[in-house]
């Protein structure tokens, strides 16, 4: 006996939206959801699944029995099978048994759209409905006076495990606990927007959530959906940003999952050389199939619209949008126009950012994009993938190419650090020191830096100084912060006790003043994706492997000197040309002692005489500290 009563949530609205690949709240309607029908309190299950024979849903409720509740399946060609299971509770475990009309084999199966899981290894989605009160309605109001492109935008990027271990140094903190945590240190250390690995569920620790499973479910490892909630609330309490991300570009193939998830291809592409990727071992979606653009572009929103995120990081998207993406001779197939774009991923990825956009004005999608395909950040309806920003991958490995060189042998290879002002303004960059340059045997931050201890950290000093004052969006991997010496172990929390050090706790505070000045300094982020923001002073001086540029705003009370020497040579009466006569005053020196600098003694304050040098009526003649940068702001 059949014990689901038919009944649908879905329009014909709904169906056609699904079948065009434009219904982009599809969680409002596919899986499972709590409700009352005619009196009864139970759940109404639906699932996309088309070539099924059956559909059953079993669980706690019904011993796992897979004859007990068998699902409708509509007569609307549209795949979806569904109906309401009275007496079915929050919290109860539940999969769907699917017998496929491709093999006559059964598949058991989570639930693609479900909103909780069981705590991985156990696979089991959950019976949910995240009741939860927000309390962010003046940062929601408010977001775009965080988020706008001309504010400052410094991102702490996060994974959740490892940021911190209890005593024990093996179990992580639960959101609640981050939330009393980590949003303390965050808004203490001055980052405006924290960026976490994906939380999305996944069921397995080494891939950092890069294997996602569940693209509804924020992982059961550290709580509930409303202790997630309450972590975001935090967050913006803080009026602190979040961005979560997402990972659209490939998922795991474990059986219970979304491979071949009724016997057939549903997600994935059926032609492996499209549907398969050799890098990851894992599976890529069909974005041609338009039902599986409903789900993915579903996803991105549902993580906007019910867990309030101020920004999606779409990761690996040059692996989507180029079919020779690390594949070889004769495993791939050129498009109909014999070029190696993926033209499906390409549209899907406009489709999604125009969405994003229209639905959450305030917000920011983050492209991981590592090639040079052009117009990334440009609006859609201008010929561009339409993203907010783009991680600039081009200046992370120029820059630490550099910064590992003896600085004796840097004025050989100057060109790789004035290199990226080239093209600096061709998208709207983010400048990322992200995980990925901390693991695999590449090092740590700090051990990658050259020199005895002294010129290690003020190496790094320099660099995080260079960084914040080049234009664009920051990014620092947790840990880069205390210049943590191991390189990132996912199974390890950060090592805190370094901040014990004078040396860690200086680059600790300098990391604090340099989001401070980001902040407080307009010229550092009014501009910052325009190149009127933007002119350099001297790049010429690789003999001494100096750098001087100007920082600016439409208001010239604002202009600020930036002079980085990346050597440990200090320099007396270095003459610089400058803009306008009169004082410049140094707000900033990153070989301060309080950062445990050498203290090497400058004046900080400058008079500017009429001289003109580097194309300027006037100059400076000015003090270098050694292997640090400097800021100086004309006294108004």
């Amino acid at each position: 006996m059949n014990n689901v009563i038919k009944h649908s949530l879905l329009t014909d609205f709904d169906i056609y939206l699904f079948k065009a690949g434009k219904h982009f709240k599809l969680y409002e309607k596919l899986g499972s959801h709590l409700i009352s029908l005619d009196g009864q309190e139970g759940c109404y299950f639906a699932i996309f699944a088309p070539a099924a024979d059956s559909v059953s849903v079993v669980g706690d409720f019904n011993l796992w029995n897979g004859g007990a509740h068998e699902l409708h399946v509509r007569f609307d060609s549209s795949g979806i099978w569904e109906g309401f299971i009275p007496g079915v509770v929050k919290g109860d475990n539940y999969k769907y048994k699917i017998k496929s009309s491709v093999n006559g084999g059964y598949y058991e199966k989570a639930d693609p759209y479900a909103r909780h899981t069981e705590t991985p290894p156990f696979t089991a989605s959950k019976i949910w409905s995240a009741d939860y009160e927000w309390k962010d309605k003046a940062w929601m109001k408010t977001r775009a006076d965080h988020n706008d492109l001309d504010k400052p935008y410094s991102i702490y990027e996060v994974h959740l495990a490892s940021w911190k271990k209890k005593s024990d140094g093996k179990t992580s903190l639960t959101y609640r606990e981050m939330a009393d945590e980590m949003v303390t240190y965050v808004k203490e250390m001055g980052f405006t927007h924290i960026e976490m690995l994906p939380v999305m569920e996944h069921p397995y620790e080494p891939s950092w959530g890069y294997q996602v499973t569940g693209f509804f479910a924020p992982t059961s490892r550290f709580g509930t959906p409303e202790d997630f909630k309450y972590l975001v609330d935090k967050f913006h309490e803080a009026n602190i940003g979040v961005i979560l991300d997402w990972v659209p570009a490939h998922f795991p193939a474990d059986a219970w999952a979304l491979a071949e998830f009724d016997g057939s291809h549903v997600y994935e592409h059926p032609d492996r050389r499209k549907g398969y990727h050799p890098d990851w071992k894992s599976l890529i979606f069909n974005y041609e199939r338009n039902e599986i653009r409903s789900f993915l572009i579903s996803s991105a929103l549902f993580w906007m619209q019910e867990y309030h995120a101020d920004g999606l990081r779409v990761d690996a998207v040059a692996s989507m949008i180029y079919l020779d993406y690390s594949r070889n001779a004769g495993d791939w197939e050129p498009n109909e126009y014999g070029n190696n774009e993926n033209l499906a991923a390409i549209s899907l990825l406009k489709d999604l950012n125009v969405a994003l956009y229209e639905n959450f004005p305030n917000t920011h999608i983050i492209a991981e994009e590592s090639t040079a395909f052009a117009g990334v950040t440009n609006p859609v309806d201008q010929g561009g993938l339409g993203f907010g920003m783009k991680w600039m991958m081009g200046w992370m490995h120029d820059t630490l190419s550099y910064f590992k060189k003896e600085p004796i042998y840097r004025k050989f290879h100057h060109n790789n650090i004035t290199f990226s002002m080239v093209y600096a303004f061709s998208e709207n960059f983010v400048l990322p020191l992200s995980h990925d340059e901390v693991v695999h045997g590449k090092g740590s931050m700090i051990t990658r830096m050259p020199g005895d201890e002294w010129q290690k950290f003020a190496n790094l000093r320099a660099l995080y100084s260079y960084m914040f004052t080049h234009p664009g969006g920051k990014l620092l991997f947790m840990g880069n912060e205390i210049a943590q010496y191991d390189e990132w172990n996912f199974k390890q929390g950060l090592q805190w006790n370094l901040l014990e050090l004078d040396t860690h706790k200086g680059i600790n505070n300098i990391i604090k003043d340099l989001n401070k000045l980001y902040k407080t300094e307009p010229a550092l982020h009014a501009l910052q994706f325009d190149p009127k923001g933007f002119e350099w002073l001297d790049y010429s001086d690789h003999e001494k492997s100096l750098l001087s540029f100007l920082r600016k705003t439409d208001n010239p009370e604002d202009t600020l000197i930036i002079v980085c020497n990346f050597t440990p040579e200090p320099w007396k009466n270095y003459t610089l040309g400058v803009p306008t006569r009169g004082e410049w005053n140094l707000i900033f020196n990153s070989d301060d002692k309080k950062y445990n600098g050498s203290g090497f003694e400058v004046k900080t304050s400058y008079d500017s005489k009429k001289n003109a040098i580097h194309g300027r009526m006037f100059s400076l003649s000015l003090d270098i500290i050694p292997l640090g940068v400097m800021v100086f702001k004309a006294k108004n």
